[in-house]
């Protein structure tokens, strides 16, 4: 049966693609995608590419969205239901590791992980379930040079800066890019001294606005500040904030991480901010690939490596539109 693209998303719905309880083919693969926010761009990317790699290699992809620890236990136990034979999630919480693992193999379901990696009861990695991340310290190092390099084009003494780290360290990828961005940035002379940690309460863009507006309230010291933080949107809370403080964008570099709408939305505003870049990571291969080695791992028995990791690459005002492009977006 040949499906048009509005038939095709007809099918999704309830999390099903090409099903509705209907009799399975006996030899029909079926893959679950599970991520823990469906409405967020990255998401939605990486479902798309999926979709892709299920329409190259005839298998039928189950996308479900799993936001809560609830949802996601109730989503294994559909694919369960639904004869799939494996599936890839991005978990809402990573300490949830022993109990996905546990309620995968009960219903005999091979599990891969992507983005988030699940960590056990001792909050260590899970090295077990093969997984595909970004590499998050490496990422947090390309944001630190770019700052660096930002500041020694406009003649920036790094000992008067201020940089604010916006944390969300319950993350560990949270915590990883901003400790790899403070030690690129300390490796290129700014004084440990000058880094003022501004922990967030939740990853929302307002915490990180809030957190950010106290960090400069307290340390009246500097006039010009850097900013980072784990994605786009907590840098631009963070450029907010400063924007609400007087700091304009002649006084502030704040570099993102995940080439977002936000971002796009901030590049294309007339009147340039202090959001000077992002890093622009691609979910095609977080959905293309995990879903193909997915397939692969079921069809002909041959399991993912333990640990990918994908890296990122620098878009700024001038470029983001092509450096997208370049990446499949």
């Amino acid at each position: 049966m040949t499906l048009n693209r509005r038939t095709f998303d007809a099918l999704v719905l309830g999390g099903m693609v090409f099903g509705g309880g209907a009799a399975y083919a006996a030899d029909e693969i079926r893959i679950g995608f599970l991520v823990k926010q469906p409405a967020d761009g990255w998401f939605q990317d990486e479902w798309r590419f999926a979709e892709k790699a299920a329409f190259d290699k005839g298998f039928k992809l189950i996308k479900i969205g799993v936001s809560t620890p609830d949802k996601l236990m109730a989503a294994i136990d559909n694919l369960g239901r639904q004869k799939a034979q494996g599936f890839i999630v991005c978990v809402p919480d990573v300490s949830l590791g022993n109990a996905v693992v546990a309620k995968a193999s009960k219903s005999k379901l091979k599990l891969m992980t992507v983005d988030d990696r699940l960590i056990d009861d001792k909050r260590q990695s899970i090295e077990s379930v093969p997984h595909m991340g970004i590499s998050a310290y490496k990422i947090g190092e390309q944001v630190g040079v770019e700052l660096a390099a930002e500041a020694q084009r406009l003649g920036w003494k790094l000992n008067e800066v201020g940089l604010i780290r916006v944390s969300y360290d319950q993350l560990p990828t949270a915590k990883d890019r901003t400790d790899g961005a403070v030690a690129a940035l300390t490796k290129a002379g700014l004084p440990v001294g000058n880094v003022i940690h501004a922990p967030q309460k939740t990853a929302e863009t307002e915490d990180a606005f809030d957190a950010t507006e106290l960090a400069i309230v307290q340390n009246p010291r500097f006039k010009k500040w850097m900013a980072v933080g784990f994605n786009d949107e907590t840098v631009l809370g963070a450029v907010r904030a400063a924007e609400g403080k007087g700091i304009k964008a002649d006084s502030m570099i704040a570099v993102g991480i995940g080439g977002s709408a936000s971002a796009l939305s901030e590049f294309n505003k007339a009147e340039m901010s202090g959001f000077h870049a992002t890093v622009l990571i691609s979910p095609k291969r977080h959905g293309y690939e995990t879903a193909s080695n997915m397939y692969e791992w079921i069809k002909n028995g041959k399991e993912p490596e333990k640990l990918i990791q994908t890296a990122g690459a620098i878009a700024l005002r001038s470029n983001f539109k092509e450096v997208r492009m370049s990446m499949g977006l």
